[in-house]
């Protein structure tokens, strides 16, 4: 059975121990806590009156507005409840890249310790949380829960788990909106690698779903300044036996352009469907790339 220790440093649980993972639209729980569900219920913040039906208990009656009008009105309140966080990690081939060299993980490697991170956080906070991994479809899907013994069920998984194969995100997260019967967080971590028009789209299948999304975006730093010297052999992390020898300095101008068009879609897409996008590099501790952003986003309220 895997523990919380299999993926993350003493050092690491002592850095993210004070950080908190909120959400900031309303979302969709199942007991009391601390954030606002869109449910009505009578206990912590008031949202108005309503006139009274046979059936209500007479203890919400608002007695002060029947004085005063001489009908009966029940004061409905919003009920604080906790968040649902469903982490969706990314298990295609192109995940596994990690550079090659010494000291170096793989973007699926930093992905797995984010995602338990992740886990970790929510379940401490006594809220939900639940896991999909996928490729070329779900391949696991392990719903919200609240349970204690749940993070071992996540840890597992994450342990388990193997990159390998190709991915049509869109497609894949537009048959996963009708599993995800309750409006909550959604975490995705991935490259975001294919076509940036599909996988808008399903964030805003998404968004339609009333989910809130974010999305942590993995890099390794040789994608982003493509470095490579001499002639080098470039393998398909998605594709059995396609590999192709070539001098990266012929290539390197054009795919930066690429890159940058690349990233500059996702940005502005995101942005269009109130997503956060949230870069990570491998090269940069994930624990203290994660209390970064937490601690931006509770300060943004």
């Amino acid at each position: 059975m895997a523990h919380v220790s299999d993926f993350l440093e003493p050092s690491d649980l002592q850095r993210i121990s004070n950080l908190q993972v909120l959400a900031r639209q309303v979302v969709e729980g199942f007991t009391t806590g601390m954030h606002r569900s869109p449910h009505k219920g009578f206990s912590v913040e008031f949202k108005q009156h309503r006139q009274y039906v046979p059936g209500d208990e007479i203890r919400h009656i608002d007695w002060r507005v029947f004085a005063r009008s001489d009908r009966y009105y029940i004061r409905e309140y919003e009920e604080e409840t906790n968040l649902r966080g469903t982490i969706i990690l990314d298990r295609s081939g192109s995940m596994n890249y990690g550079g090659g060299k010494p000291g170096q993980v793989s973007k699926f490697d930093y992905a797995t310790r984010l995602a338990a991170c992740l886990s970790y956080l929510m379940l401490q906070q006594s809220d939900g949380a639940g896991l999909v991994t996928f490729d070329t479809e779900i391949r696991r899907y392990i719903p919200v829960r609240s349970r204690v013994n749940h993070l071992s069920v996540i840890m597992d998984e994450l342990q388990n788990g193997k990159p390998g194969g190709e991915t049509d995100i869109g497609e894949v997260f537009h048959e996963l909106v009708h599993k995800l019967h309750r409006r909550g967080l959604l975490i995705i971590i991935s490259d975001c690698f294919g076509d940036v028009n599909n996988f808008l789209k399903s964030l805003a299948h998404f968004r339609h779903a009333h989910h809130e999304v974010l999305v942590f975006q993995i890099w390794h730093p040789d994608e982003l300044a493509f470095q490579f010297r001499g002639w080098t052999q470039f393998e398909c992390l998605e594709r059995d036996g396609v590999k192709h020898l070539i001098d990266p300095a012929m290539l390197r101008e054009a795919y930066l352009a690429n890159l940058g068009k690349f990233r500059e879609e996702l940005t502005k897409g995101c942005r269009r469907h109130k997503v956060d996008l949230v870069p990570f590099t491998t090269d940069e501790p994930y624990s203290k790339a994660l209390a970064a952003y937490l601690s931006r986003r509770l300060a943004r309220g």
